[in-house]
């Protein structure tokens, strides 16, 4: 099957970003944020340039049904109806010029900074509460040390700041700051969406910024399960549940709107075929293109908003190790140093050493890695208590600590010595 790119991030493997954790350009996403490639080495060559570049989620291997219903329950309080909404639900069917004038409001541009790698992401979100909760994919905005969002509805450019995000579903919240009379999407229910539903895909694409783009398609799957991977490492993750569409969704649309034809928001545009066109049975080119769910991506954000974690959801700053790991197919490093999976990246194992752990590649200078005596070479073997053999295992082990809290950590160094000992987690990039 050909690879598949989630609407924000391919660009960073042209660009020659190093893959970034996990998704590229984001927890698990190409070129995802987390410390990239070099941060805080000497030996390397300083970070190229800043730029400009659109987040996407590249996609291999089969797609697949998933067993199992996709999970339901609409947002609720984070919906609420006394707020202006983007969308009237309309009793009939609309145009996309018109479905694009009614939910265009409802939509923002997000801009993430990337930190020392002087680069920017760009990629969309959609508005939920008035007073500026957004609804975006993980790998948006994952690694970011600033995020910059842009209002369609009022034009007015925020500054946002992370309020929780699920890596493993790749759904995240943010919040504007001193926002207020926001026009809030009108989200409709996934669960009533069949195969053959006309449906219209609204976003940043190309990460221009401005007047959001418009994909009219069609609803060609059900509960489609797909592999997130990164062109550059061959880091994946894997995603299930998903809508999959034939509407040309583009790299910088990931967290924007897929709209059913009465103008109400079903999915979250998440991933796209990573060449332009594939080639149907009758011959003929058809898109291929995945959305979350709305009612699994809302119930998730209501959970972020609420301040509950668990398992894979974190809130509020991400907790900052400090250390690199080293991608057995390339020769960059990768940062690995938020909780989630945003900045680690799932890069296997050891990586060339005989014992079972993590291999590092370096470690920031200041960071709590460098501060307890890590060096390149060393490989980590358990964090907070628990074994670990890939950059995964590690991200979520982190995904219930915050900046400030003690953890323990354990590694063979490189003359074969076991050490163990607690360093303070501190404050790092989103996801």
């Amino acid at each position: 099957m050909s690879q598949t790119f989630d609407p924000n991030d391919s660009e960073q493997q042209a660009q020659g970003y190093p893959a970034g954790p996990g998704y590229a350009g984001g927890a698990g996403y190409p070129g995802g944020p987390g410390y990239g490639a070099g941060y805080g080495f000497a030996t390397e060559p300083p970070p190229p340039p800043r730029r400009n570049h659109k987040r996407g989620l590249v996609i291999t291997g089969a797609v697949a049904l998933a067993a199992g219903a996709v999970a339901g329950g609409l947002i609720g309080n984070l919906n609420p109806t006394s707020v202006s909404t983007a969308t009237a639900t309309s009793k009939t069917m609309l145009s996309a010029s018109q479905i694009a004038s009614r939910v265009d409001p409802g939509l923002v541009d997000v801009v993430s900074t990337l930190g020392d790698e002087q680069a920017t992401a760009a990629g969309t979100g959609i508005v939920l509460t008035s007073n500026g909760e957004i609804l975006t994919n993980n790998h948006v905005i994952d690694g970011a040390t600033s995020i910059k969002v842009t209002d369609v509805g009022n034009g007015r450019t925020y500054t946002a700041t992370v309020v929780g995000y699920d890596a493993t579903q790749d759904v995240a919240v943010i919040q504007l700051q001193n926002a207020s009379g926001l026009t809030v999407a009108s989200l409709g229910d996934s669960s009533t969406v069949q195969t053959g539903d006309s449906v219209t895909a609204l976003g940043n694409a190309g990460g221009k910024g401005g007047t959001p783009s418009v994909a009219a398609g069609t609803v060609t799957a059900l509960n489609q399960s797909i592999t997130a991977s990164d062109e550059g490492s061959g880091n994946s993750e894997q995603l299930t549940g998903l809508i999959e569409t034939n509407a040309d969704i583009q790299p910088g649309d990931s967290g924007g709107s897929l709209v059913n034809a009465y103008g109400q928001v079903i999915g979250m545009d998440t991933a796209a075929s990573s060449a332009t066109q594939l080639q149907s049975q009758s011959g003929q080119t058809a898109e291929q293109a995945y959305a979350i769910p709305i009612n699994e991506a809302t119930t998730i954000a209501k959970q972020i908003a609420a301040g509950t974690t668990s398992t894979n959801v974190h809130i509020g700053a991400t907790a900052f190790l400090g250390v690199e790991s080293q991608p057995a197919s390339q020769g960059s490093s990768s940062g690995f140093g938020g909780s989630g999976f945003g900045g680690f990246g799932g890069f296997g194992g050891s990586q060339g050493s005989s014992t079972n752990g993590v291999t590092i590649s370096g470690t920031l200078s200041g960071s709590p890695a460098a501060n307890a005596g890590l060096t390149a070479g060393d490989v980590i073997t358990s964090v907070g208590g628990q074994s670990v053999a890939t950059t995964q295992d590690i991200a979520q082990v982190l995904v219930k600590y915050h900046p400030g809290d003690s953890i323990s950590i354990s590694w063979v160094d490189q003359s074969g010595q076991s050490q163990t000992t607690t360093v303070t987690l501190a404050n790092g990039p989103a996801a």
